[in-house]
């Protein structure tokens, strides 16, 4: 039995029903490495470089946009120091200065908005761009990575993960472009008006930078472990949804909702503290920002009445007031983001983390591409473990003649499933060698390898998409009077025939309202239309009734005439006429010949054999 079996799988819930602890219920799921912010910064900086162009202008646009706002301060200090006094305002100076004034004001929201569609473009093409490239990793995985990962969890990372970098990409460059602008801006302005007053501010901003730093770096930790943990919760969900119909069969809802509840409690625990801890930023950012903006009160104040430490007018006293607010309010901004920004860290880190992860090898640049399989399969001396250490299958020795129908029988466990993934090298073996036609398949490129292959599982894979597209996913381009032959053999054709539309009937994901028999007949007639040189049945026949069973049976034994096929079976009677049956045990070989030998034989063959029908047979 795979040890790495899909926390998503239904055999995963009935064990845990069954007593046997599990991912259901006590998923646990990797968190990923700490990666640190200055390397996650320059792998998103890697994603924003092939849209330069909305980089460049939503920065060109912030930069005017700034200067504008900057621009806006000192015509309302001029506009003040037109107001002589009481009856004495200077009109003929105002009127001017208003209208620069709604000027640069309708220019600055102008260019605000521009900044703010580049930014958004810039963004959802960065998210676009990380979604393909988790999507298509996932894709070069190897199969022992699906295995091992819970499936809800990955999907977290691709959907969930990327969505939240995203926000926080979105909220950071918004706030990053605007705020070192204004930043730079208002010194330059500050130090042109008061260079003594310019100093005071300058020299008070470390402590709100060390504030909001000291406070990021609590909080930090805790927004990676709120990631960690909502991974977990989705893995969690998807495993019980999708074998909703066995958790209720076992009644296991109420424990499954002890373990939702569970898992729930710690993220809410680990996202209160999260932010808890970043919501001391903005008020402790604001608390040293306010100091700021009082000292340069006083101190203009000081320079209006006594000249000291320098001569200013009320109007320019009243530029440098919006100017010190200009000149915090970034770093506000920025804190007032910090949730995002740090989950969007979080959330980078899992991403890049699957990115990392070691792909499946590709084929090498001399792979075979072998188009016309004969079906002749060779398996010489091959061991294989998915756990280093702990021998699965030891020391198998097969061959198989083009056109020779082999069955797979024994105890579960026994490796049988394991046999067949290794011929369509979905592992790959520890020792020996796995031949095809004289080839050893490690030499072949897979695609190939696997089209000389058909594969009808017992567990059905149907989509989302019409009944035609499910039959043809093997083959796009076969006619539709191809899928229609496949069907009829596969004996699928009545029971599609009496749908509403026939073989242009929709069905939703999973196969819908089909019955499981009705599903792994278009799953037999996928396999028919692909016509491959070697079959491999794993329990194909299992949810099918008796009388559809003889029919696929004989469809079956029509399509593996002269066709080298490798069936999986617990009912012996669907491989009496096998032309050779492997018994299996521990993941050995441990007995070997047609039916009636082994039966003459009286080994575990016979013994498995009479425990199924000796009973029945007796007059």
């Amino acid at each position: 039995m795979n040890p790495y079996e899909s926390a998503g799988s239904a055999s995963t819930v009935a064990s845990n029903v069954s007593g046997r602890t599990s991912s259901a219920t006590d998923p646990r799921g990797g968190g990923a490495p700490r990666m640190p912010v200055a390397q996650v910064s320059r792998r998103l900086l890697r994603y924003v470089r092939p849209h330069m162009m909305s980089f460049v202008v939503s920065f060109v646009s912030a930069v005017i946009s700034v200067l504008l706002q900057l621009y806006v301060p000192i015509l309302v200090g001029q506009g003040i120091d037109c107001m002589i006094a009481a009856g004495r305002v200077d009109f003929q100076t105002l009127v001017p200065l208003l209208e620069r004034l709604v000027a640069a004001s309708l220019g600055a929201a102008a260019f605000q908005w521009l900044q703010g569609y580049c930014v958004n473009r810039l963004t959802y093409e960065t998210v676009r761009d990380m979604r393909i490239d988790a999507n298509d990793k996932i894709s070069r995985m190897p199969l022992s990575f699906i295995d091992s990962h819970a499936h809800g969890d990955l999907i977290s990372r691709i959907v969930n993960d990327v969505d939240q970098v995203g926000d926080g990409l979105l909220q950071g460059l918004t706030q990053l472009f605007g705020g070192v602008v204004t930043i730079a801006g208002t010194i330059v302005f500050m130090l042109s008006i008061s260079i003594p007053i310019a100093i005071i501010v300058v020299l008070v901003t470390p402590l709100s930078v060390l504030v909001a730093s000291l406070i990021a770096r609590f909080s930090s930790r805790s927004f990676t472990s709120q990631q960690r943990i909502q991974g977990q919760l989705g893995g969690y969900i998807e495993e019980l949804i999708g074998s909703q119909k066995l958790v209720d069969a076992f009644a296991f809802g109420d424990r499954a909702q002890i373990g939702f509840d569970r898992i729930n409690r710690e993220l809410y625990t680990a996202g209160e503290r999260a932010q808890f801890l970043s919501s001391l930023s903005n008020p402790g950012t604001r608390f040293v920002n306010n100091l700021i903006y009082a000292v340069v009160a006083i101190v203009g104040c000081m320079c209006v009445i006594t000249g000291v430490p320098a001569s200013l007018t009320v109007g320019e006293v009243q530029i440098f007031l919006s100017y010190a607010n200009q000149y915090t309010k970034p770093f506000n901004d920025v804190t007032s983001v910090i949730t995002q920004i740090q989950t969007a860290f979080a959330s980078a880190r899992r991403v890049f983390s699957l990115l990392d992860a070691a792909a499946e090898p590709p084929d090498p640049a001399d792979a075979i591409e072998i188009t016309d399989p004969k079906g002749d399969v060779d398996i010489d001396h091959v061991d294989f473990s998915y756990i280093q250490g702990r021998r699965l299958l030891q020391d198998i020795c097969v061959h198989a003649e083009p056109g020779m129908r082999l069955a797979l029988v024994g105890p579960t466990g026994s490796g049988k499933t394991t046999f067949i993934n290794l011929l369509l090298r979905f592992y790959e073996v520890d020792a020996g060698t796995i031949e095809l036609d004289g080839l050893d398949t490690r030499r072949l490129s897979r695609p190939s390898l696997r089209r000389a292959f058909g594969m009808v599982l017992q567990d059905t894979w149907l989509f989302e998409g019409t009944v035609h597209d499910n039959i043809a996913y093997g083959r796009p381009t076969a006619s539709r009077d191809e899928v229609e032959r496949a069907a009829r053999r596969a004996h699928a054709a009545a029971f599609i025939d009496a749908l509403p539309n026939g073989y242009d009937t929709m069905i939703s994901e999973d196969g819908g309202t089909f019955s499981q028999g009705q599903k792994q007949l278009v799953c037999i007639a996928r396999v028919m239309l692909t016509d491959p040189a070697i079959l491999l049945l794993d329990e194909a026949t299992s949810s099918i009734d008796t009388r559809t069973e003889l029919q696929v049976q004989a469809a079956f034994d029509e399509m593996v005439r002269g066709r080298t096929s490798f069936i999986v079976a617990h009912r012996l009677s669907t491989i009496r006429g096998a032309d050779l049956i492997l018994f299996m045990r521990d993941g050995r070989i441990v007995e070997r010949g047609s039916h009636d030998e082994l039966l003459a034989r009286g080994g575990a063959y016979a013994e498995l054999y009479n425990s199924q029908f000796a009973t029945a047979e007796q007059p």
